[in-house]
């Protein structure tokens, strides 16, 4: 193997590893808490699309439709633009535009109405002749919802929160090229920036051995709680 590629790839004694193990846990700080609150938020936006969905009255599809343009809207817009339009609000809420805190808003909602659309395909997906039978026992909307729609998209859901997990690493990596810290932060401004490769190299398989750990534990969890 050519010398230069060693020394440029694999010259471990350019990393500071005490900045790259802050930098994993400014990763996981914000992937963590981001997510916590995309749980939140995306479990009620898909519920709320779900019910209005269900109904055939002319508000519910209206309100529908409302949610639906708001949630494809935030979904849609590239990461990176979402987080330079919102600089106000996030300078509002934590008190600056930079740093792993103030990546979090940016972070929460782009991935919450992508997360929303998933549940609600999830709730969709439960048997229908299951839930007819239970409206004709007598039970109410909500003991049809708890009951029965979220025990049985629990494989779904996970496997819907899996995969948003991983993309927000993703937006992670790239709210750090712009002043939130991390692993992005770190291969970009210390390594690419200063032609420091090996960083950029180490960033990027710990980056991946968090998403194959995430990846990991949600098939496990999946197939788990999968009764099929």
């Amino acid at each position: 193997m050519d010398k230069s590629f060693v020394e440029t790839y694999f010259n471990f004694e350019k990393v500071d590893w005490a900045n790259m193990q802050q930098a994993t846990l400014d990763t996981l700080f914000m992937t963590f808490f981001s997510m916590v609150l995309v749980v939140v938020i995306g479990l009620l936006l898909g519920l709320a699309l779900y019910s209005l969905g269900r109904k055939q009255t002319a508000g519910a599809n209206i309100f529908y439709n409302v949610v639906s343009i708001i949630s494809n809207a935030f979904r849609s817009t590239p990461f990176m633009i979402l987080m330079v339009l919102i600089i106000p609000f996030t300078t509002l809420l934590v008190g600056s535009f930079l740093g792993a805190k103030a990546a979090i808003p940016a972070l929460v909602l782009s991935a919450a109405p992508f997360y929303a659309r998933m549940v609600e395909i999830a709730f969709r997906e439960v048997n229908p002749g299951v839930i007819e039978a239970a409206e004709a026992m007598g039970a109410s909307y909500w003991e049809i919802i708890y009951k029965i729609v979220i025990p049985e998209s629990v494989p779904a859901l996970i496997s819907g929160l899996t995969v948003t997990t991983i993309s927000m690493i993703g937006y992670t990596a790239m709210a750090g090229a712009i002043g939130a810290g991390g692993l992005g932060a770190l291969a970009w401004q210390e390594g690419f920036q200063r032609g420091n490769y090996t960083v950029t190299l180490v960033a990027t398989v710990i980056i991946l051995i968090i998403v194959f750990i995430i990846q990991g534990i949600g098939d496990f969890l999946a197939k788990a709680t999968d009764k099929r």
